[in-house]
């Protein structure tokens, strides 16, 4: 098989699991604000999925001291991908393991970034299937459209926070096949990717983690699919208290729509309001913005992205990076955009 065609060995983000220490306040805001429909509870954790995610879950709540990502999940393209796709990690000395104890997926092999995150790859996965209460007339929906919150349909995108994008970048292009769609560099050093083997503008992105630490989220975003949304969204999380970080506005970088807010346990999720550019030809090339441009990329309508936390901010909250000489607050709980 050609290199070519091992770029479309990854389908899609299948799921992610967000720890959280206000778990009631997170299921709240994604049950009663978003609409997402829960599907299990298992000890300390809850299963949720949008009204068009086609497996049994996509995100997972779990109570634990700090907000984090536990780990997100690519689902390959056929068996035959996720094989080749953990060979070829092997044979770069990306070791992993593999498990099978999540409900509704099946074997899965575990692996860390070369900065330390949690990811996954499987092919194995559980179609979610609605009862009759909740079953669409809309062939290729999986469930009804709630009657509560946004509702946002699916999950989307993840984007990882590293103390070095490029190899990062560089093992997702060698072992996963990812196209590099569009990046951002201030000189020679890369300090942001947006990657996807897909027609998305991106499936995962990573950005510099301006705290110097490794392994943290930046957000997940979920889609919902029309652009208006982000406005009626804004006015619903102002009107219950949710953190609004940035938005509602539309990234140069992708040319998606976005609105940015903190969930009540302190992750950072991004509300999608369409899917922004997507990559039809086959030959496209990768786009890359420089520093002088970064106000048009990082928001065409003229948002200003707050550097006290958009660029700082991850999960879990670390204090400031000890080689740099910034006397900002650490990035704690306590300090946390919830604050």
């Amino acid at each position: 098989m050609s290199e070519e065609m091992y770029r479309h060995e990854i389908a899609h983000l299948a799921r992610v699991e967000l720890h959280t220490p206000d778990p009631d306040g997170t299921l709240w805001f994604f049950k009663d604000l978003l609409g997402m429909y829960e599907t299990r509870r298992e000890g300390q954790s809850v299963y949720l999925r949008g009204y068009e995610d086609p497996y049994q879950w996509s995100l997972k709540i779990t109570e634990g001291p700090e907000p984090r990502m536990d780990h997100a999940a690519l689902r390959t393209s056929s068996p035959q991908a996720l094989e080749r796709r953990v060979r070829s990690m092997r044979d770069g000395n990306q070791d992993g393991k593999w498990t099978e104890d999540e409900f509704g997926y099946g074997k899965t092999y575990e692996f860390l970034t070369p900065d330390g995150h949690h990811m996954s790859l499987l092919w194995e996965a559980e179609k979610y299937k609605s009862p009759p209460e909740l079953r669409s007339k809309i062939l290729s929906r999986p469930s009804k459209k709630p009657l509560q919150g946004l509702p946002i349909k699916r999950i989307d995108h993840l984007n990882l926070l590293a103390s070095d994008v490029t190899p990062v970048k560089q093992s997702f292009e060698r072992h996963l096949g990812l196209r590099t769609n569009e990046r951002v560099v201030d000189g020679s050093v890369e300090t942001g990717v947006w990657m996807s083997s897909s027609l998305l503008s991106h499936d995962v992105a990573v950005m510099r983690d301006a705290r110097g630490a490794r392994g943290r989220l930046h957000h997940v975003a979920f889609y919902y699919g029309v652009q208006q949304h982000t406005i009626d969204a804004a006015e619903m999380f102002r009107d219950y208290d949710i953190t609004i970080e940035a938005g509602p506005d539309r990234h140069g970088i992708t040319q998606s729509s976005f609105l940015y807010v903190f969930e009540p346990g302190g992750n950072r999720i991004e509300l999608f309001g369409d899917p922004g550019i997507l990559i039809l030809e086959p030959d496209f090339e990768t786009r890359t913005w420089t520093m002088d441009q970064i106000d048009t990329g990082t928001a065409i309508g003229g948002t200003n992205l707050p550097q006290e936390t958009y660029f700082t901010y991850g999960t879990p909250p670390v204090g400031p990076d000890p080689d740099s000489d910034s006397d900002s607050a650490p990035d704690s709980v306590a300090d946390s955009p919830l604050r």
